[in-house]
């Protein structure tokens, strides 16, 4: 299998970690892409031109990172998401969650990155700020829900607060979600959180 992907993608980060985290690491080849760029196996693989994309050993490709993250956990005997109970969807809910958190994230940032500053929207800039400052009082509060077994929730929730850790640190009070930077603190140091750290 072949894994595209970008250092800096949180998405592509959390399908990373999936792969280690299910010992498929090994079977997987990785493959930096800088989506700025024309990138024509990528394109190949995924027309939206979007990491991560993961090409089988079939020829065919799979994109999106839930739907790789799923195939992936699949080959591994469903280890990081049940197939069916509450348990199931409470975990989906908490990737959807933070896969949220990561898209208003990136909007942020891309918004600041990729546009001179007098073509920027500060009402955009200031609501994606608004949504994640909301998702992490949320996060606070619900916690407990997260469950110590690790999970596809916890990956997805470590990629998302090590993006914003990494683009936009200022957001990460440790006043406001005492509980929150705990747990990332220890969460941080797992050697899948480790090997795939944005660069």
């Amino acid at each position: 299998m072949k894994l595209f992907y970008s250092p800096t993608s949180p998405y592509a980060r959390k399908v990373r970690m999936v792969a280690i985290e299910t010992g498929l690491a090994t079977q997987i080849d990785v493959i930096s892409v800088n989506v700025a760029q024309e990138q024509p196996e990528l394109f190949a693989a995924n027309p939206l031109g979007k990491v991560p994309a993961l090409v089988l050993e079939n020829g065919e490709a799979l994109f999106d990172s839930p739907v790789i993250c799923r195939y992936l956990d699949s080959l591994s005997g469903n280890a990081l998401l049940p197939l069916s109970g509450w348990k199931h969807w409470e975990i989906l809910r908490w990737e959807a969650l933070a896969d949220g958190l990561m898209d208003a994230a990136y909007n942020r940032v891309m918004e600041e990155r990729s546009r001179p500053e007098h073509e920027r929207s500060p009402s955009a800039m200031t609501r994606w700020e608004t949504e994640i400052t909301r998702t992490l009082q949320h996060i606070e509060t619900r916690l407990d829900t997260l469950g110590e077994d690790l999970t596809l929730a916890h990956l997805a929730l470590g990629a998302a607060i090590g993006y914003l850790e990494f683009r936009l640190p200022h957001l990460l009070q440790a006043a406001a979600y005492p509980q929150t930077l705990a747990w990332y603190v220890l969460f941080r140091a797992r050697p899948a959180m480790q090997a795939t750290q944005p660069a």
